[in-house]
């Protein structure tokens, strides 16, 4: 369904990276609910879609930054130098995370969890700021980067809390659970955005007159 409406509405020539981050999830959830039963191809498939999704998960974060910012082209490089600061503050935390937490009997499986776990930090952290932004700025809460900011921040936060619990557990029936928690709120961020996409957006009016 979100395939469609990206292609009629021509929304990824708008945002490409969006719209290659959500076909790809799409299809890396489906996949990994069937391939449960087989633990080693599991494992290793699992954490290169997850590489991958994080690597476009940041590049989406900054497209929807970069079209907040679109009408109001005075604060961009101010906005862009916040950015980036705010950025290397999170990955300093997200660094110290993984430092503290780092298993002393150096486990693949948790130091990989937990290095994870420390970049969901900073991604969340990120989408924080966009929405602190929007918030400051008084952006429309109808425009789609907002819809996908939001989307993309539902699964993130609960993509943080299912990496906490699965350093607790081992696999079988609880990671079967918590994949299917994930695929639900990959489907909750899809809802999102077909609402936010499918919506007519409100103008922007203008850029703000800010002093200083």
């Amino acid at each position: 369904m979100l395939g469609v409406v990206l292609l009629t509405k021509k929304a990824w020539k708008t945002y490409p990276l969006f719209t290659t981050y959500s076909l790809f999830s799409l299809f890396g959830s489906i996949t990994f609910f069937f391939l449960q039963g087989y633990k080693e191809i599991f494992f290793y498939s699992y954490w290169i879609e997850e590489a991958i999704t994080i690597v476009l998960g940041f590049g989406v974060i900054y497209e929807a930054f970069r079209h907040m910012f679109s009408n109001h082209k005075a604060l961009l490089k101010r906005a862009r130098l916040i950015f980036a600061c705010t950025f290397v503050a999170l990955f300093c935390v997200a660094l110290s995370v993984v430092l503290v937490q780092a298993p002393p009997d150096s486990m693949l499986r948790n130091g990989v969890l937990i290095f994870e776990e420390a970049i969901r930090v900073v991604e969340l952290g990120l989408l924080m700021f966009l929405f602190a932004a929007a918030l400051a700025l008084g952006l429309p809460w109808r425009q789609a980067e907002f819809g996908i900011a939001l989307g993309l921040g539902l699964f993130v936060a609960v993509e943080l809390a299912v990496v906490a619990l699965l350093t607790q557990v081992h696999y079988g029936p609880q990671w079967q659970v918590l994949n299917v928690v994930r695929i639900f709120a990959f489907d909750t961020s899809l809802l999102v955005w077909l609402v936010y996409l499918l919506a007519p957006e409100r103008a922007t009016g203008g850029e703000p007159s800010l002093v200083g």
